[in-house]
């Protein structure tokens, strides 16, 4: 973007959403160092406007509001690429709204809109399509429990059922039931996505999922047999520990934060 363009994006949205927008270029960077990209064809996603104008619906759930709106990637630029001034800001639909009319994927915002609208306090929701979370999603038993890192993931994932490309926006409401208000969701024969109430959560919450679905691979790479499942009574002594994201992700984010300038500069611009 040029600097005049810049500067008047700048001016023209509030010190929230700019931070926001750093935030989730930040996230898409990250996503690329890690090797966890596909080229444009998955999404991360964040929600710009404030908690007090979600909405109780007849159902009794919350939702966004008429007002709210959410930052998603133009369709077409590679992650690695993203900048602030890149993100597009859309409705609930994934309609374009604002100055910035670059045309996004609706088909991938139908997950994203799904979980936002289902968790209020989801202000990030990635979801991609690595090797390793394709490859778990499509196994029968899901992710099993194999390894420290599953054990911290299996109480807080859920899973839907595939249902073709995400064109139709009636499959939201099935995706929200699915999820349930957990932290993860695998996307059967499709891929896995995670949501955080920071960009810090979000990526802490989506690493470990990528390790524990990495693992499950290398280890069953030999086949089923004599693969060693951790027991019951351990299972349940490690649960409680799942609901620390939140501390995990304010730890790591930092350095994060420190190699993203070493390494991909100008993604706050």
């Amino acid at each position: 973007m040029a600097h005049d363009d810049l500067a008047r994006l700048r001016a023209h949205v509030s010190d929230a959403e700019w931070q926001a927008r750093c935030d989730l270029a930040a996230l898409y960077r990250l996503v690329a160092l890690y090797g966890w990209d596909d080229l444009i064809f998955t999404h991360i996603s964040a929600r710009v406007t404030s908690k007090d104008s979600w909405i109780k619906g007849a159902d009794g759930t919350y939702g966004p509001s008429e007002t709210d709106h959410f930052l998603i990637n133009p369709y077409g630029l590679f992650f690695h690429e993203m900048t602030a001034s890149h993100l597009v800001k859309i409705d609930i639909d994934g309609r374009a709204v604002g100055d910035n009319q670059a045309m996004v994927n609706p088909a991938g915002f139908t997950i994203h809109s799904a979980i936002h609208a289902a968790v209020p306090q989801a202000h990030f929701v990635i979801h991609l399509h690595t090797d390793a979370m394709t490859g778990v999603s499509a196994q029968t038993e899901g992710l099993l429990p194999l390894t420290q890192n599953a054990l911290l993931i299996r109480p807080q994932l859920a899973y839907h059922d595939y249902e073709g490309v995400a064109l139709d926006l009636e499959e939201r409401g099935r995706i929200g039931s699915d999820l349930g208000g957990k932290r993860f969701l695998m996307l059967r024969n499709h891929g896995t996505l995670a949501w955080g109430g920071t960009a810090a959560e979000a990526f802490a919450a989506i690493y470990f999922i990528e390790q524990a679905c990495r693992q499950q691979i290398a280890a069953l790479s030999a086949g089923r047999a004599g693969v060693l499942e951790v027991g019951q009574a351990v299972q349940d002594k490690v649960a409680p520990l799942s609901q620390g994201v939140a501390f995990v992700g304010a730890l790591i984010w930092p350095g994060l934060m420190r190699r993203l300038a070493r390494e991909a500069v100008g993604y706050d611009s």
